[in-house]
Parts: C-alpha cells; structure tokens; sequence
C-alpha cells in the first residue's frame, strides 16, 4: 500500500478486518516497525476522534508525531498552478508539500469538503496535491468526498458485534442543522457494498449520494418500511448532492427514536459521531445497550495501525 486515499486501497475487505482484529488483540506487538519514522498530521479542520486515535496508532508501532493545525498555525496554501500570489495566499502547494517530505516518513490530511463547489470538492485538491507533491505516502483522515479510515473502523465494529447471517444493514439519513459533507455516507456505502450482507439506504428525496457510489444499493423514501428487520441501523446526515451543498429539511420526522427501533430485529445503532443529541437521535437510543458508537470510537485505533503498518512494511 503506499497511499491510502480511499477504500479502494484495500484489495482484500475480509483479510483487512481479520488482521485488525488480531492486531487489536496486541497492539504494541510491532511496536519497533515505525521507530526512528515520523508521521505528520495535517488538519484543515477540526477533529478529536481522527487525532487521537490516529495519534495513538502511530506511538502501538513506534512511530513519533508531528501535528499542524492549518487553520490557525500555517500560511495559507496556494493550490492553482500560475497563478500570481499577490493575495492571502503566501505559500505555494508545491514547496509545502516538498518541504513535508523532508520532516516525514509519512503524511496525513484532514480536509473537508466546501460544499460550495461541487467540482471542486470531487477533484479532492487539497488531498490530491499532497498526493502528487510529497515524495511520501499519504493518508486520508477524512477528504472532501472520502472518509477511509471510518469505514474500514465501521466494518471491524461490524464483524465484532453482528453474528446473524447476511444482516440487513440500513445507512438512515438523519436531520441536522447544518450542511455536511458526504463523505461518511460515500465510505460507507462503499466498504457496505464488499460485506455479504442486505444493505439498503433511506433518505428524504432529494438526498440521494453519488450515483455513482451508490449504484445499485436499494433507496428507499419510507424510513420507517426500511427499518422493518434492520439488524444495523447507521445513522448519518449529508447535505444534498444534487442542489450541492443546501440543506432541504430539518425537521426531526427522520430522527432516530427508541419507537423507531422497535421495528428493527434488536438492531445495533451505529454513527460516526459527534453527534447531536435529541437532533440525529434521541437519548434513550443513544444510551441503549444497543448502541455500538463507543466501540466504533474505539477501533479507529486500530483500523489507522492497520494501515500505517501496511504503508511501513511497504516501504
């Protein structure tokens, strides 16, 4: 593996879970593969779970880190070729990345979406830059269309806590007050897609995820009817993909409730977090047994040692 950009990079799904799950039985077991290496952590948006589990990832194999806050600790980055930097912008991609190279061993981004502009965000131009302008491996702490390391953490969480055969999985849109990005509901659709399992997505119309990620997935406009024998209930919000950007309701007829959990087969509840309480999901459901978000939480760390072990013994 020498990037790891998006789940794509993962060749075999199903070998990837067994050896995170065997990693995390003893994680500092390779903990002199990443010695004298060093992992840089670029953020151009605001993170607590991606940090910090990426961070302790780093220190199971050895590896020391690096930490730079691009909203308030950088120079602004120019990422266009030919232009004239006469503005805000006083560094160029192409020397920064350049530079990175030579303080890392390995490098890796958060950079969300603008949800401004819909070409844009899919060109994944901060990420890609890196990509093209480090001399380095490069991984993706969540992008503008891509969050990798949640899904392959989601998957894990998956395989530990669901023992029925071909589950029912159902990805619910759910309210929020403000746009997010697609990126969440984009990887999990994806590494969902890999596992022998009923996998179905529920949204408003008007929320519809990529085509082309989603497929051939089944959509269904009735939340209620899809959640009828749901093993896994994923609860996400996305802004519009088709009116880019806008949010189309916020009303809480979507939220997730312990009523709504009952027309599930005793579903495990999963999201990514953070969530809005009593917005995306009411407290009771939240605080249930059933609810697996501190588990995912967890295996963050070892889904981002997966793969910054795969990266090093690439070399």
């Amino acid at each position: 593996m020498k990037h790891y950009l998006n789940l794509d990079a993962i060749t075999d799904l199903q070998s990837a879970i067994d050896e995170v799950i065997k990693l995390k039985k003893n994680p500092y077991a390779s903990e002199d593969l990443g010695r004298q290496k060093t992992l840089g952590m670029l953020f151009f948006n605001p993170s607590l779970r991606t940090r910090l589990s990426t961070q302790k990832a780093a220190q199971h194999l050895g590896l020391k880190t690096m930490i730079m806050n691009f909203s308030n600790e950088s120079w602004a980055l120019e990422f266009e070729d030919g232009n004239k930097m006469s503005g805000l912008r006083s560094e160029h991609i192409k020397e920064a990345a350049a530079v990175v190279s030579q303080y890392c061993n390995i490098v890796a981004i958060r950079a969300f979406a603008s949800l401004g502009n819909k070409e844009k965000d899919e060109k994944e131009q901060v990420l890609k830059s890196f990509a093209r302008y480090t001399s380095i491996p490069v991984i993706n702490m969540e992008s503008a269309t891509a969050h990798p390391l949640q899904a392959l953490a989601d998957a894990v969480t998956i395989r530990e806590q669901l023992f029925t055969k071909r589950p029912k999985i159902v990805l619910t849109w759910a309210p929020h007050p403000k746009a997010l990005p697609h990126a969440v509901g984009n990887s999990f659709t994806k590494m969902a897609q890999k596992l022998d399992a009923e996998f179905v997505i529920t949204q408003p119309k008007g929320y519809e995820l990529n085509p082309k990620i989603t497929r051939n997935t089944p959509i269904i406009y009735n939340q209620e009817k899809a959640l009828e024998g749901a093993d896994l209930v994923y609860a996400k919000n996305w802004c519009s993909y088709n009116d880019y950007g806008k949010i189309l309701r916020t009303d809480e007829e979507w939220m997730i409730t312990a009523e709504k959990m009952k027309l599930t087969n005793d579903a495990k509840f999963m999201h990514c977090l953070p969530i809005r309480r009593n917005i995306v999901a009411t407290d009771d459901v939240l605080d249930d047994s059933t609810s697996l978000i501190i588990e995912q939480a967890n295996n963050r760390t070892f889904a981002a040692q997966w793969v910054l072990k795969k990266i090093i013994e690439n070399g």
